[in-house]
C-alpha cells in the first residue's frame, strides 16, 4: 500500500516537472498571445465605444424628429379643435339670439293673451246679459203667442212639425211620382220592344202531364190477366219497373202511378207491347222491361240531340244531351222542362241579339239552366247548383256556369250580362198565360188573401181583384183620405205585397179617391 502511495507521489511530481518544463519552453509565445489578446480587446472596445457614440446620436436625432412630428400634430389638433369650438361658439351664440327673440315673442304674445282674456272677460259677461234679455224677451213673446193662438209650447211644436212634414211628404211624392213615371215609360218602351218580338218568334205546345198515366185496356178481361194468378203479374211489373199500378172499377183502363217520370213512361211502354202481344206472364214481363229500358235510353238521347237542334247547338257534351233528353219526362205546369229550355233559349238568343251579346252562347245558356233537374231527384241540393256542377264538370264556359247557378237569384248586381239575361226569359217563360197550371182553391184563396190584405188599410172602403190577380182596385173614403195620402196608402199596399204574399208576374195596385153629388131639380 506504501509503495502504491509512492508510485503515485513520484507520478504527481512527475507530471508538475513537466508542465513547469513546458511552461518555460512557451512562456514567450504565451506572452506574445497575451498581448496580441490584449491589443485586440482594446481595440474591440475602442469600435463599442464609437458604436455607442454613433447609436446614441441616432436615437437622439429620431428622438428630435419624433418630437418635432408631435408637435406639428398636436398643434394641428389644437388648430382644429379651435375652428370647432369657434363655430359651436357661433351656433351657441346664434341659438342664443333666436332664444332671446322667441322669448321676446313669447312676453309681446302672453300681454296679447292677457289683453284678449280681459276683452273676452267683459264680451262673455255682456252676452251674458245679451242671452238674459233675449231669454227674458222669449219668455214674454211665448206667453204673447200662447196667448194670442191659444196654444202651448208643446202644441206649437208638434204643430210645427206636423207641417213641415206634411209639406217634405208632398215635395218627396211628386219627387218620387215624377221619377218613377219616366222611369217607368223608359222600361215600358225596351221591355215591349224586346218582349214583343220574343213573343211574336216563340210559340211552344203544351203537354198536360202529372204523376199519373191511364192506360186504355181493350176490354176488362185483360186486367185480370195483368193482374195474373194471385197477383204474379202485376207484382213482376211492379218490381221491374219501379211503379205502382192502381186497378180500381174504371172500365177498361190502369192507372199508372210514379214520381219519376221516365220509369212511368217505360212501364206505360212496356204494358202497352205486353197488353198487344196478350203473351203476359213474369218472365215475358221481365224481358219487355229491360228491351223498352234499353231502347228508352236511345229515345231519350234522341229527344236530346232534336232539342240541341232545334235551338242551333251542335258541341253539347254526349252526357248533357241525355240529361236534356231526360227533361221530356218531367213536367212544369202545362209544359214539359225541355220544352221550357228550348224557349227560354230562343228568347234569350232574341234578347242577347237586342243587346249586341253572343247569341249562340246566350241561347246556350237558355237551353241548359234547367239541367240540374234531370238528376235532381238524385242528388241532394237545389237544381241550379246540381246544373252548375253538371256544366263544370263537362268544361261549360264560366259565363255559362254562372248563369246556370244564378238564374234564380234576386241580387244580380255583379253578375254575367248572360245571366240577367237567362233570369228574365226564365220570368217570360214561366209567367206567360198558358204556361203554369194552379189548383182552383190555390187560385182563390190567393185573391181572397189579396182582397183581405187591401181592405186591412186605413181610409180603404172597398176593394176589388181583376183580371185573374194582376190588378187590385181599391176605393178610399174621400172625407177620410186626402189626395195626397193616396199615393202614400198605394205604395204601402204594393209594398205589402211584395212581402206578405207569393204571386206569379206583377200586380198593379190602383187606389181610387172621387167625390161624387147629385142633387134633383124639381
Amino acid at each position: 500500500m506504501a509503495t502504491f502511495l509512492l508510485y503515485i507521489f513520484l507520478a504527481l511530481i512527475t507530471v508538475a516537472l513537466g508542465f513547469a518544463f513546458f511552461l518555460a519552453l512557451n512562456k514567450k509565445n504565451f506572452k506574445k498571445t497575451f498581448e496580441t489578446a490584449q491589443a485586440d480587446s482594446e481595440k474591440i472596445l475602442e469600435e463599442a465605444h464609437t458604436e455607442k457614440e454613433r447609436i446614441l446620436q441616432e436615437a437622439n436625432n429620431e428622438a428630435k424628429q419624433e418630437a418635432k412630428n408631435r408637435r406639428l400634430q398636436f398643434e394641428q389638433e389644437a388648430k382644429k379643435r379651435r375652428s370647432e369650438l369657434e363655430k359651436l361658439e357661433a351656433k351657441v351664440k346664434t341659438r342664443e339670439q333666436t332664444l332671446e327673440k322667441k322669448i321676446a315673442l313669447l312676453e309681446k304674445k302672453e300681454q296679447d293673451l292677457e289683453r284678449m282674456t280681459v276683452h273676452l272677460n267683459t264680451e262673455e259677461e255682456r252676452l251674458k246679459n245679451l242671452m238674459k234679455d233675449c231669454e227674458r224677451s222669449l219668455d214674454d213673446n211665448r206667453k204673447t203667442l200662447e196667448t194670442i193662438a191659444n196654444l202651448s209650447q208643446e202644441e206649437a211644436r208638434r204643430e210645427l212639425i206636423r207641417s213641415l212634414e206634411v209639406e217634405a211628404k208632398a215635395t218627396a211624392r211628386e219627387t218620387i211620382k215624377k221619377i218613377e213615371e219616366d222611369t217607368r215609360l223608359e222600361g215600358e218602351r225596351i221591355a215591349r220592344s224586346m218582349v214583343s218580338l220574343a213573343v211574336q218568334r216563340v210559340s211552344s205546345e203544351f203537354v198536360n202531364d202529372s204523376t199519373v198515366t191511364v192506360v186504355s185496356l181493350p176490354s176488362d178481361e185483360m186486367k185480370g190477366r195483368i193482374i195474373g194468378r194471385e197477383g204474379r203479374n202485376i207484382r213482376a211489373i211492379e218490381q221491374a219497373t219501379g211503379v205502382d199500378l192502381i186497378i180500381d172499377d174504371t172500365p177498361e183502363a190502369i192507372i199508372i202511378s210514379c214520381f219519376n217520370p221516365i220509369r212511368r213512361e217505360i212501364a206505360n211502354i212496356a204494358l202497352q207491347r205486353l197488353i198487344a202481344d196478350g203473351r203476359i206472364h213474369p218472365a215475358r214481363i221481365d224481358e219487355t222491361v229491360k228491351k223498352v229500358a234499353e231502347e228508352f235510353e236511345q229515345i231519350i238521347q234522341e229527344n236530346g240531340e232534336q232539342a240541341a237542334f232545334d235551338t242551333g247547338i251542335t258541341d253539347l257534351h254526349p252526357e248533357l244531351i241525355r240529361h236534356l233528353g231526360k227533361l221530356k219526362y218531367r213536367t212544369a205546369g202545362a209544359q214539359t222542362v225541355l220544352q221550357h229550355g228550348v224557349e227560354v233559349a230562343h228568347i234569350c238568343g232574341i234578347m242577347a241579339a237586342e243587346m249586341g251579346l253572343n247569341v249562340k252562347k246566350a241561347k246556350r245558356v237558355g237551353l241548359l239552366h234547367d239541367i240540374g233537374k234531370a238528376v235532381d231527384q238524385e242528388t241532394e241540393g237545389h237544381h241550379s247548383k246540381i246544373g252548375a256542377d253538371l256544366a263544370g264538370k263537362y268544361n261549360e264556359p264560366a259565363e255559362v256556369i254562372d248563369a246556370i247557378l244564378n238564374h234564380h237569384n234576386e241580387d244580380l248586381n255583379y253578375a254575367f250580362p248572360l245571366t240577367v239575361i237567362v233570369q228574365a226569359a226564365n220570368i217570360l217563360s214561366e209567367r206567360r198565360p198558358g204556361a203554369r197550371r194552379e189548383v182552383l182553391e190555390t187560385y182563390i184563396k190567393r185573391l181572397q188573401d189579396m182582397e183581405s190584405l187591401v181592405n186591412g188599410f186605413r181610409g180603404i172602403d172597398e176593394s176589388f181583384v181583376i183580371q185573374a190577380g194582376r190588378e187590385i182596385r181599391a176605393l178610399v173614403s174621400p172625407s177620410g183620405v186626402s189626395d195626397s195620402e193616396v199615393v202614400d196608402i198605394t205604395n204601402e199596399i204594393a209594398l205589402r205585397l211584395r212581402k206578405e204574399l207569393t204571386f206569379p208576374g206583377q200586380v198593379k195596385v190602383t187606389v181610387l179617391r172621387e167625390s161624387k153629388y147629385a142633387e134633383f131639380a124639381k
